[in-house]
């Protein structure tokens, strides 16, 4: 089977899982499953194959979304939230939302996409993961529960960006938020749905992976606090022979840990060179774009931090500021994007496939430095498999925003406990102490300290960048 049949075969697997989720409470599972069939018969026989996941959830989701004026409102105040399985680490990846998703909008029948198999994962219990929470969006304030030992914890709900999972289900993140008497319960989302279609009214706090996301939350919920206990730079998963075929084409400088040139690499991508057209390349002579694979830049944070770090590229090694910077960069980062075909909502996905399919199906792969930090504790990174960074790269600033009172302690705790933030360091998130990061990532072949770093756009810079993506799309 080709790669790229392969891949579409995964992408439909996903799509069909989050569109039976999605419509479970309105259509049968064969209904769902009928239109998807359908949908896909229209493209049999196309050559060209990346996009036909897209076209076919648009098509469905067109056929499945009922009359919106027929919405009973008490079902969408009281949804729940989509998620996926990851395996070993968190098993919580967001599901994809409607095309375009708008700033206060709510879906038809719920006001997000939430999956009947959602699973919260619970701090400072005796269980780690616990499936299906039903949360009453009447309980404005943490519920106490009581704890092994007959002391009561308090429960705080969060939203959370996926990457952050594995280090709230650590048992001795566990521990340590019990020791000063609170439990979470997380979901996972991606940052983008966070901020722009999650109906946060259940939660205590949200906790998306990038300052841009944080402040559109404060600014739709007039909140003026914030905290940013750790960050975590963008770099790009790849393999040795990618890194021994880039190198002479000047996209890869060698070295402890390689860097990604951006600038020559975007020169590679303007001019659409494919794989097999590099000189000499036995390695991977593949007839398709030299293309980093990302998440989607409408919903997830780490693409839209790659989009910050293109466009400063792109517009001269200067952040992009106003219309004609904007419009001048946008036929270029838009090509980083609409060329890879569907494109999954959270880093766990693009991630997950570079670990278990290997090279042919994700030659290079955009992560978050910590999820390679995750996977090297957990055994996955495999000889051959290659840490990169982009020069330059942008930090990743996770931010937290207390919706209420409980969510305002998470913050407080995250950033000020030593445990928690020794915790977060052996989680390959960097807390401001490099050499706490250096003493718990030992043996990881990381970064000591990033020079190369530059600043994301302003909010409304990176908004209307990404609507013009999102544009590009059609």
């Amino acid at each position: 089977m080709a790669v790229d049949t392969v891949r579409e075969e995964k992408a439909i697997g996903r799509l069909t899982d989050s569109l039976l989720d999605t419509y479970r409470d309105i259509h049968s599972a064969e209904r769902v499953e009928a239109e998807i069939s359908v949908a896909r018969q229209r493209f049999a026989g196309n050559p060209v194959r990346e996009f036909v996941p897209i076209l076919v959830e648009r098509a469905v989701r067109r056929e499945l979304e009922p009359d919106t004026a027929s919405v009973d409102t008490a079902s969408v105040d009281t949804a729940s939230d989509d998620t996926a399985s990851d395996g070993a680490a968190a098993d919580a990846i967001a599901a994809p939302v409607p095309e375009r998703p708008v700033p206060g909008q709510r879906a038809a029948t719920r006001a997000v996409p939430l999956s009947s198999r959602r699973n919260a994962i619970l701090l400072g219990g005796a269980a780690a993961l616990v499936a299906v929470v039903v949360v009453s969006l009447a309980a404005r304030e943490p519920a106490p529960v009581a704890a092994g030992g007959g002391s009561a914890l308090t429960v705080v709900r969060g939203v959370v960006g996926s990457e952050k999972m594995p280090f709230f289900q650590d048992p001795r993140v566990i521990d340590a938020l019990a020791a000063h008497g609170v439990r979470v319960e997380v979901e996972a989302a991606g940052s983008r749905q966070i901020a722009t279609s999650i109906d946060l009214a259940a939660y205590d706090f949200a906790f998306p992976s990038s300052a841009p996301a944080a402040e559109r939350i404060q600014r739709a919920r007039g909140i003026t606090t914030k905290y940013t206990p750790f960050s975590s730079p963008m770099a790009i998963a790849t393999f040795q022979p990618i890194v021994d075929l880039l190198t002479p084409a000047g996209v890869v400088k060698p070295g402890a840990t390689p860097t990604i040139d951006m600038a020559r690499y975007l020169e590679l991508v303007r001019a659409n060179t494919e794989w097999a057209q590099l000189p000499d390349n036995t390695a991977y002579p593949v007839r398709k774009n030299i293309l980093v694979t990302t998440t989607d830049p409408r919903t997830s944070n780490s693409a839209a931090m790659y989009l910050s770090i293109a466009s400063f590229v792109a517009n001269d090694n200067a952040i992009v500021q106003g219309t004609p910077a904007e419009q001048a960069v946008l036929p270029t980062v838009a090509k980083l994007f609409v060329g890879q075909g569907y494109t999954e909502n959270t880093t766990e996905g693009p991630f997950q496939e570079y670990l278990t399919s290997g090279m042919g199906a994700s030659p290079m792969a955009l992560i978050y430095e910590a999820q390679f930090v995750e996977a090297t504790a957990r055994g996955q990174i495999k000889p051959g498999m290659v840490l990169a960074y982009p020069s330059p790269t942008v930090l990743s600033k996770h931010t937290l925003v207390p919706l209420r009172g409980g969510g305002d302690t998470i913050g407080r705790l995250l950033t000020d406990d030593p445990a928690l933030r020794e915790l977060a360091a052996r989680h390959g998130f960097r807390t401001g102490d490099a050499a706490q990061f250096a003493s718990a990532t030992r043996g990881v072949p990381l970064a000591a300290e990033l020079i190369d770093v530059v600043e994301t756009p302003t909010y409304e810079t990176l908004e209307h960048l990404l609507d013009g993506v999102t544009k590009s799309y059609n």
